[in-house]
């Protein structure tokens, strides 16, 4: 049934009910990575069921860009909670990952359990190379925004560098550049400005429920009180759970050592899921050795294909590290998965929601709109060499998986500039492309050898 409304009538009061129905949805519908979760918002909420207006809509979308973390999700969290208090944020927020949490633990199980099968190792045989060309599309997408002039791509060839030929860690990149562009700010600001999300439509539009000049209400406004409450009950839930994980495996075992790393990745997560792979990946992988490389290219390609959003990718991680590690030797390695699964996102995603209820009513006080900061842009910027680094790391295992020292793996090589092609020629979506990926990879390998 259509919900759009005629221009003339203003919408009628949301129940809680009928809002957490569509979040439900959308936890189910939210794919197209973090533009696509948007996207679908933006034509639900303010087009076609005129919840919020585009003003109100922008202004939000300005303060999650600047937030750590994945900014759709923090959206929806946002949106939620101006229209119906705290609980409608906490739902909205937590209705956008968890459909995505029991996909990925589904899908983490019959990988664990049947990868070794000749099938589904032919289908991820075709998915890793679309994966490489993948990370590759998205340091092209960023940069194209984000490197504006030459400034940019000087930080952006900086930190490529950095991390490819010293293997710099990725939060000392973060800070380096949000130095530089702190610096810049103040020396060459014209460089450092960043105009994304500023223009908005000025002309008459649908009245919305929560339109340009509504009142904030009443439990949207500052409150010293509420501030503290937040950041306590935040602080004292991360305590908690990590005093649970530290009871049962203790300190140095793998459910508390992933709620530490996952923590700090949670933090470091500007610039969307690609940009903190690679932290991810030096973390999970080289430190930690929770999971192989190859493991986290599947787990990427499963994140792909699932709904909300790409960095639930850190549940596979989990996933896959629980089971290996035995993170609960007495229940199995099935009951290890699942719970390192639900660890790593609750650590992931409770920063996010601490920020948009603390720092929510500080920006209710102004409607008008939040340009992204000059360190967040050198940040962004940083973020295009350091995914590009990634993008090469993944071609070479997709290439020759077994070191230089061996013959090329031609048929990945050609599924990845096919894959290559038609991301960036083609403009082909995400799914048909891991789907036609992976029909090639199960043909490959079922052929018998030329």
């Amino acid at each position: 049934m259509d919900t759009a409304l005629p221009e003339h009538i203003p919408p009628a009061r949301v129940s809680f009910a009928e809002a957490l129905r569509f979040w439900l949805k959308l936890g189910f519908i939210g794919f197209g990575g973090p533009a696509g979760q948007i996207a679908i918002m933006h034509t639900e909420l303010v087009e076609r069921r005129h919840w919020i207006s585009e003003k109100r809509f922008l202004h939000a979308l300005n303060y999650c860009m600047v937030l750590p973390g994945p900014e759709a999700q923090q959206l929806a969290t946002y949106i939620g909670w101006l229209m119906h208090r705290t609980i409608g944020g906490l739902v909205a927020g937590a209705l956008f990952v968890l459909p995505s949490l029991l996909i990925l633990i589904t899908l983490s199980w019959v990988y664990m359990r049947f990868g070794h099968l000749h099938v589904v190792a032919g289908i991820f045989y075709g998915i890793k190379p679309a994966v490489a060309a993948l990370v590759l599309h998205a340091a092209h997408r960023i940069g194209s925004r984000a490197l504006k002039n030459a400034w940019m791509w000087a930080i952006a060839g900086g930190a490529f560098i950095a991390i490819f030929a010293f293997d710099v860690p990725f939060p000392l990149i973060v800070v380096v550049a949000a130095v530089i562009g702190y610096l810049g700010s103040r020396w060459a600001p014209d460089v450092f400005s960043n105009t994304s999300h500023q223009g908005t439509r000025d002309a008459p539009h649908s009245p919305a429920l929560i339109d340009d000049d509504t009142p904030t209400p009443a439990h949207a406004r500052w409150s010293r009180a509420f501030l503290i409450k937040v950041l306590g009950t935040g602080i004292g839930l991360w305590l908690a759970v990590m005093g649970v994980l530290c009871a049962v495996s203790g300190i140095q075992g793998t459910l508390a050592q992933m709620g530490l790393f996952f923590t700090k990745a949670a933090l470091l997560t500007f610039g969307g899921a690609y940009a903190v792979l690679p932290y991810v990946y030096q973390g999970a992988v080289e430190h930690h050795q929770w999971l192989s490389g190859a493991q986290m290219m599947d787990g990427l390609a499963l994140g792909e294909t699932t709904p909300g959003p790409l960095i639930m990718v850190v549940a596979f991680v989990g996933f896959v590290g629980g089971w290996l590690h035995h993170a609960l030797p007495a229940w199995g390695p099935f009951a290890g998965g699942v719970a390192a699964a639900v660890a790593v996102t609750f650590f992931t995603f409770l920063p996010s929601f601490v920020f948009v209820l603390a720092g929510g009513p500080l920006i209710e006080t102004t409607h008008g709109q939040l340009g992204l900061t000059a360190p967040l842009s050198a940040i962004t910027a940083a973020v295009v060499g350091v995914i590009l680094n990634l993008a090469l790391f993944f071609a070479y295992h997709v290439v020759w998986p077994k070191g230089f020292a061996e013959r090329p793996d031609l048929v990945s090589a050609a599924i990845s500039v096919a894959a290559v092609l038609a991301l960036f020629r083609a403009r082909i979506g995400v799914m048909p492309l891991l789907a036609g990926c992976a029909a090639v990879g199960l043909l490959a390998t079922h052929l018998p050898p030329i």
